[in-house]
């Protein structure tokens, strides 16, 4: 085998690598925020938050309770709840500002 596929090899195996690792984080934060929202206002809340994560796509109640379920659930400190959150932050925040500017532009 050459260098060049090597190194292509290597690329594509990173992305795939990433990918799973992204699916993993996901899915542990869901879990801890279906736990955090459990924690607070019971499995019914925790459920609709669920629905409204998969049906509707909006994450912030469970991105909440994710920075809840690591902070009172398992006790975390709260600089590493929020280390632990922020990544679903990162994806929550540019969404609802787009969603916003649609609603001020009257865009559908």
């Amino acid at each position: 085998m050459s260098l060049e596929k090597v190194k292509e090899f290597l690329i594509g195996s990173a992305g795939v690598v990433f990918g799973i690792t992204f699916l993993i984080v996901g899915c542990i934060q869901l879990y801890v925020g279906f736990l955090g929202i459990e924690y607070h206002w019971g499995s019914t809340a925790a459920v609709i938050c669920v629905v409204l994560a998969f049906l509707f796509r909006f994450m912030l109640p469970l991105t909440i309770g994710t920075f809840f379920g690591a902070l009172d659930v398992w006790g975390w400190p709260w600089y590493g709840a929020l280390a632990f959150t922020a990544p679903g932050l990162l994806f929550v925040l540019p969404g609802l500002v787009a969603i916003a500017i649609a609603a001020l532009s009257g865009r559908r």
